[in-house]
C-alpha cells in the first residue's frame, strides 16, 4: 500500500510536537518511535546534504533504504544551526514544541546558546532528550562517543562472541537502538509528570554505555558478591542448560532452550534420550550444568541427524521452546510476522514497491501507524517556517544566505 500524508491527530501521541535535531541513529530512532505513534516530528537537517544516514549502506535513487526506515512519518526542515539566524528558528520551534531531540556532543548545545537552561527559560513545559555518549556530566562527558564505544564499556561486546577468540559485535547498532529507547521511556515520564502532576518539563540524559550497562543482568552483584566474572560462551548461555545452538543435518542452526526442568525432562523425551530424562541428577539446573557437556553432546547428535524443519517441528510437538536462526529470507516468508503486520509494504515516490519493519508495540485502541514516507531534504522546510510567522520575504531571504 502507498503511505499517506502526515495526519494530524492520529494515534496515542497525537497533538506532541517533536523536534528533532540529532543525526544518524540514536536520536532519530527516538523520533522515529514518537513519530509512528502519532507526535508530529519536525527534523531539522544542515543545508545540503542533510542527515549522514541519507547516503549509508544500500541506496535507492540516491537515498538510503535505511532513511526510509528512520526517518518515516516525519517532517524536514533544513536549518544551518552554526547560523544565528538558524539557532534563533530552533527558539521558535523550541517555544511551541512538547520535546526536543539532540544527540550532539555534550556542550554543542549550549555553544549555539540552544542548551538546557536557555530553552527551559524559553519554554518551561518542554522536554529535552539527550542523547550521547557518556551523559552530560562526568569526566568522559567531552569525549566522542559512538555505540560501538557505548557498547563496550556498558559490558555487552566483553560477553559477546566465543570464548577463544576477540569479542565480537552484535551485527546492528544496538548501543544506539537501547539509548534511544531509553529516551523515549524518559521523554515519555517526563510528559506525564508535567501533564498529570502538573510539573515542568525537565531534562532527559541519556548515556549510550548506561543504556547498554541497564540491559546486564545480574553482572554487578556477581561479580561484587562472588567474585564472578561473565565470559564469553558463545551461543550457550553460561549457567543454564540446556540453552545452545545446535547444526541440522542441513546446514542450518536451530535453538533450543529447555531449561526448565519439566521442559528439559519433555526434550530429552522428544530427541530419544529417556535415560537422560529420568536421570534423578539431571532434574534441576544446578546437576544439568555439572554435565552440560553431555546434554549438549547428545542434543547436538540429535540435531545432526534432522532438517532444520523436523528438528523444530518436533520441538515443538514437545512443547520444547525453539526455533531456527533466522536470515531476513527466513523473516520475510514467515507466517507470524505477516499475521502481525511485521512486514508492511510501501509504495516509494518513483512508483517502487518496498517492504519495511512493522511497528512495535501493538496497541488496542491507538495503534501506531505508518502516515507517510521519509522525507526529502528540507521537503516541509517553507511550510514549517510561515507556521513560525516568517514571511515569504524573509524565507527567501533566509534560503539566499543558506540559512535555510
Amino acid at each position: 500500500m502507498s503511505v499517506a500524508r502526515t495526519v494530524p491527530g492520529f494515534g496515542p501521541l497525537a497533538g506532541l510536537k517533536v523536534i528533532e535535531l540529532g543525526q544518524l541513529i540514536a536520536g532519530p530512532f527516538a523520533g522515529k518511535l514518537l513519530a509512528e505513534f502519532g507526535a508530529r516530528v519536525i527534523k531539522v537537517e544542515p543545508p545540503g546534504q542533510g542527515d549522514p544516514l541519507r547516503q549509508w549502506r544500500i541506496l535507492h535513487e540516491g537515498n538510503s533504504l535505511w532513511w526510509e526506515v528512520q526517518a518515516r512519518n516525519k517532517e524536514s526542515i533544513t536549518v544551518d544551526l552554526r547560523q544565528a539566524e538558524g539557532q534563533e528558528i530552533v527558539r521558535r520551534l523550541a517555544r511551541e514544541a512538547d520535546v526536543l531531540i539532540e544527540n550532539f556532543r555534550p556542550g554543542t548545545m549550549e555553544k549555539w546558546g540552544l542548551g538546557w537552561e536557555a530553552l527551559h527559560a524559553l519554554n518551561p513545559r518542554l522536554v529535552m532528550l539527550r542523547l550521547s555518549g557518556f551523559g552530560q556530566t562526568g569526566p568522559y562527558r567531552d569525549q566522542p562517543g559512538f555505540g560501538a564505544v557505548g557498547e563496550s564499556m556498558g559490558g555487552m561486546r566483553y560477553v559477546s562472541g566465543h570464548p577463544d577468540r576477540p569479542p565480537v559485535r552484535i551485527g546492528i547498532s544496538i548501543g544506539d537502538a537501547l539509548a534511544a529507547m531509553f529516551g523515549v521511556i524518559g521523554a515519555l515520564m517526563a510528559l506525564r509528570h508535567r501533564d498529570v502532576a502538573g510539573g515542568e518539563g525537565q531534562m532527559v540524559d541519556v548515556a549510550l554505555y548506561e543504556a547498554v550497562f541497564a540491559m546486564m543482568e545480574s553482572l554487578v552483584p556477581e561479580y561484587d558478591l562472588a567474585g564472578y566474572v561473565r565470559e564469553r560462551t558463545g551461543a550457550a548461555l553460561a549457567g543454564i542448560v540446556p540453552s545452545n545452538t545446535y547444526t541440522t543435518r542441513d546446514g542450518q542452526n536451530v535453538v533450543v532452550a529447555g531449561n526448565g526442568d519439566s521442559i528439559f525432562k519433555r526434550l530429552m523425551q522428544a530427541i530419544g534420550r529417556d535415560d537422560l530424562a529420568a536421570d534423578p541428577a539431571l532434574a534441576n539446573n544446578a546437576g544439568r550444568v555439572a554435565r552440560v557437556q553431555e546434554i549438549d553432546a547428545a542434543i547436538a547428535d540429535w540435531a545432526a541427524r534432522k532438517t532444520a524443519d523436523e528438528a523444530v517441528a518436533i520441538l515443538q510437538a514437545a512443547e520444547v521452546p525453539g526455533g531456527k536462526i533466522y536470515s531476513v529470507a527466513d523473516i520475510l516468508r514467515d507466517p507470524q510476522y505477516a499475521a502481525r503486520e511485521m512486514i508492511r509494504h510501501i509504495t516509494l515516490r518513483d512508483g517502487t514497491p518496498l517492504k519495511v519493519p512493522g511497528l512495535v508495540p501493538k496497541l488496542s485502541s491507538t495503534p501506531g501507524d505508518l502516515r507517510s514516507l521519509a522525507p526529502r531534504l528540507g521537503e516541509q522546510t517553507r511550510e514549517v517556517l510561515a507556521e513560525l510567522d516568517y514571511s515569504e520575504q524573509e524565507i527567501a531571504d533566509l534560503a539566499t544566505r543558506r540559512v535555510i
